[in-house]
């Protein structure tokens, strides 16, 4: 997690090196934005089309907040005379964090492959690759440099030897990963995947030059299950696990979910209360409701990492908006028989 002792001299320290897996986006309802994770895991629902919104606030009561938001859209599309379909979809983000105003934007396209493997159920073995540019900048103005400061206090009069070549930094970034989801015969819906960003282990130009080969690889192995408990509950669990460059990452929980009013036709509007562990980090409660083709969460994490001794246990709140639908168009997922789902 990020310190504050000194906040500036740490956020040089990630443009000189990103090395660690905090330098990920990461969201507490990571369920939610599928191509953040794995863009093996993009097309995994119920329709056609589906666009996720996410944005985050944290560490308000530490320092500069560091705010994070994200847009997946993922448009489903049958292909061939079988069951087979593939996914279009484009993770967008944007992060900005600290006093220095660091600022970081990527738009990853992604293509997905879902061949089908069964006549009689929902079984996918799904491949999909995403690339595209990323950006970062930050305000140098705002640099505060160890040899400024004078008797232990700044001094913004002194210059610095410190070389700064550029406020900005851009490189091209690469993942894939595979899927297998299936359904059960209790309309228990499932699926595992295995993932890896930064393939091409790309160069990142920092402050003082370039840096090769320092934003590591990342393994990624996902799992999710939704199943049915009782005439109205559901039971939805996720987790993820990622290592980086030594570096390891837990994020685990579920949720469970009421059917609060059923329809006729469509689908029942459900509330959903669970909680999520970000594993020596934070406990993160959530709550869910969702509306038909639209779904709203809202989560807060509570830190219980050593930084909690500054933060007084508050981590940040976050907020998640999800939209899915059948398109009223000729070559749509709902004429097939089946389609994957989750």
């Amino acid at each position: 997690m990020k310190r504050i002792v000194p906040t500036t001299l740490l956020l040089i320290s990630f443009l000189g090196a990103c090395t660690t897996y905090a330098q990920d986006y990461t969201f507490s309802q990571f369920y939610e934005q599928p191509l953040l994770r794995n863009p093996a895991l993009a097309g995994l629902f119920t329709g056609d089309l589906r666009v996720s919104m996410s944005y985050r606030d944290q560490w308000g009561s530490v320092t500069v907040p560091f705010r994070t938001g994200s847009l997946n859209i993922e448009h489903k599309i049958p292909v061939g005379s079988a069951h087979d379909l593939i996914t279009i979809a484009s993770q967008m983000s944007m992060d900005a964090a600290g006093d220095i105003r660091l600022k970081r934007t990527q738009i990853l396209p992604s293509l997905s492959f879902h061949k089908s493997l069964s006549a009689d159920n929902d079984t996918y073995l799904t491949a999909a690759f995403q690339g595209g540019p990323v950006n970062s900048q930050f305000d140098a103005t705002q640099l505060k440099m160890g040899d400024q400061f004078r008797g232990g206090s700044f001094d913004p009069s002194n210059p610095t030897a410190q070389p700064i070549t550029s406020n900005k930094y851009s490189y091209w970034d690469v993942n894939a990963g595979l899927s297998f989801s299936s359904s059960l015969k209790n309309k228990t819906n499932f699926y595992i995947a295995v993932g890896m960003s930064h393939i091409t282990t790309p160069t990142i130009r920092s402050v003082t030059g370039d840096v090769p080969g320092f934003l590591r690889p990342k393994i990624i192995l996902n799992a999710g299950i939704n199943a049915p408990s009782g005439e109205r509950g559901h039971i939805t669990a996720f987790t993820d696990f990622m290592v980086q460059n030594g570096n390891r990452q837990l994020l685990s929980g579920l949720m469970y979910g009421i059917n609060v009013v059923e329809y006729d036709n469509g689908d029942p509007d459900i509330f959903y209360v669970g909680a999520f562990m970000r594993w020596g980090d934070a406990l993160i409660p959530v709550v869910k409701m969702g509306f038909n083709h639209v779904s709203v969460g809202l989560s807060y994490d509570i830190n219980i990492s050593k930084l909690k001794v500054v933060s007084n246990w508050r981590g940040g709140l976050e907020l998640s908006i999800v939209y899915r639908d059948f398109l009223k168009i000729r070559n749509s997922t709902l004429d097939k028989l089946r389609c994957t789902k989750f």
